[in-house]
Parts: structure tokens; sequence; C-alpha cells
């Protein structure tokens, strides 16, 4: 496959000394090429979005869609489209109606509970009428983004577009509302058809990380590195930039571990997320654990 590089059985390339060609031997494919556009991509906007899912409170939701979604894909598969359009129509429908119908925490859980129900029951449905290759069911649950193709790549980048146009374009009213409702509300802040809208663009974020993660381990990409970045930070724009960073440093240490590894993407993905995830909070607890022992001497004094 390249110079400095060893191949197990014609198969699974390995890791040499030599950094440089190790590097330059994950972009000699196009696949690769796909898998890395695609994931900058989705890592970019599940970084921002995943920041105003974590101070919303919004996490089940994310969770949730994802599941919505399955079952528009599969419905898509079962009419012989694109999982994408199928995917697209169902979250952003469900998302619209979440927001809608569910604009405080405690009524917007029941919402979802109760939407997700429904959309778990009609990919039920769709999962018995589909009799064609079972590949592509998996690869909406696990993701399958090394099998990306152009032509998914450039629909990945225009979602992608449309969720971060639409985010910055509410970026104040919605960070403000996020913040604090019960004020937000009172100023005026339009706090019902912000989270209408913020629904549609977490509906476009999980439309587009779907496709990397799969639909199971979709907190993977838009919760964990904002639940990190949020550890480091209070203000808001060097937190987003930095669930950006963290997103995009789990994508793409996942995508070149698994060039050599003959595992799933998503696991390795999921796996440094959580993994990273674990440290943090292990440190804070150190810290915090030292910082008391510190202050007692004081305390008793």
């Amino acid at each position: 496959m390249g110079e400095g590089l060893l191949v197990v059985n014609d198969t699974t390339p390995q890791l040499t000394w030599n950094l440089i060609a190790d590097v330059a031997a994950i972009f000699q494919y196009q696949f690769m090429d796909n898998a890395y556009l695609a994931g900058t991509v989705v890592a970019i906007v599940a970084g921002a979005i995943g920041y105003f899912v974590v101070l919303r409170g919004s996490a089940f939701a994310a969770h949730a869609l994802s599941h919505i979604g399955f079952a528009g894909a599969t419905g898509a598969v079962v009419l012989a489209i694109n999982p994408i359009f199928g995917l697209l129509a169902f979250t952003m429908g469900s998302g619209l109606v979440i927001g809608a119908l569910g604009s405080r925490l405690r009524s917007r859980d029941v919402t979802i509970g109760i939407v997700l129900a429904w959309t778990l029951g009609l990919g039920v449905l769709f999962i018995s009428l589909y009799t064609g290759y079972a590949q592509e069911a998996y690869a909406l649950l696990f993701g399958e983004i090394l099998g990306i193709s152009v032509q998914e790549v450039v629909v990945t980048a225009v979602v992608a577009g449309l969720a971060l146009v639409a985010l910055v374009a509410m970026y104040r009213p919605l960070l403000y509302a996020s913040v604090d409702q019960d004020l937000a509300l009172a100023k005026g802040v339009p706090t019902v058809a912000l989270s209408v809208a913020f629904m549609a663009v977490l509906a476009l974020a999980v439309t587009d990380a779907v496709q990397v993660v799969g639909v199971l381990l979709i907190f993977a990409l838009i919760v964990t590195p904002a639940a990190i970045a949020i550890r480091f930070t209070t203000r808001p724009r060097f937190a987003i930039a930095t669930a950006v960073g963290i997103s995009l440093g789990f994508t793409w240490l996942g995508l070149a571990i698994a060039y050599y590894s003959p595992h799933p993407v998503s696991f390795f993905i999921t796996s440094l997320a959580f993994g990273t995830y674990v440290v943090v909070r292990i440190v804070e607890a150190v810290r915090a654990r030292v910082g008391g022992m510190a202050l007692e001497p004081l305390a008793g004094g």
C-alpha cells in the first residue's frame, strides 16, 4: 500500500516506525479522503450544536432524534430511495413537533418520549417490510463513514452548512434563552420559536452525525465533546471552539486508528470520547479532593 507500510494477510495495514509514511498511506485512497472530509464536516457541526445541547439539557432530544431518524431511513430503504432523505425528513419533522410542543424541559421530555415511541413502532414496521441486504440497516445503526461516496460528502457538507448558518443566525437569542429561559421570556425573546428552530438545527446535526457513528452512538460527537469543553471554560465562544476541536480530534484519530485495524470506526470514536470524558471527571475529582484537603488546616485554624 505504500513505502513504509506492511500488510498482514493482504488486507489489514500495519503501522511501522516511519510515521510520515504511515500518515501518507492513509490518504492514498479515495475512500479515506471522503471519510476525512465527511468526518471533518460532521465534527464541526456536531461540536458547535453540541454546546447548546448540553447547555439546554437536550441530550435526550439528540438521542431520541437519532432513533427517530432511523425509522425514516429504514422507510426510505424500503421505498428504494437514499436513506439520508428519509432520515432528514423524520428528524426534521419530529424536531419541529418536539420544539413546538415542549419548550420547557419537563414537557419536552414527555413530548420526546411520545414521539419516540411512535416512530420506533414505525421503524419496526419498516424493518419487517425490508427484504434487502442487512448491511444497509447495520450501517444506519453504527455508521459507515468508510463507505461514503463523493456525492454523500457533498450532501453532508450542504446539510452541515445549513445547520451552521442557522446556528450563527440565532446565536445570541439562543444563548440568552438557554442560560435563563424565564428572563429571556420576560425580555420578549421568542423562546418557543427559538425552541422550534433549535430542534430543527439539531435534526440537521443528527442527520449528519448518523453517517459517522450511527444512530446508536450519536452521543459520541454531539454530546461528549461539549460536555468535556464546558468543564474547561464558561465563555460560550471558547467552549464552542473547544468542543469543535475535541470532536475533530476524536474523529480524525478514530479514522486513523480504524485504518490500521479491522474494527469499525465508530468503536474507536466512541471509545476515545468515553475515555477522555472519564479521565476529565477523574482529574476533576482528584483536584477537588486535593483542594479540599489543603483547605482543612486553614478551616481548623
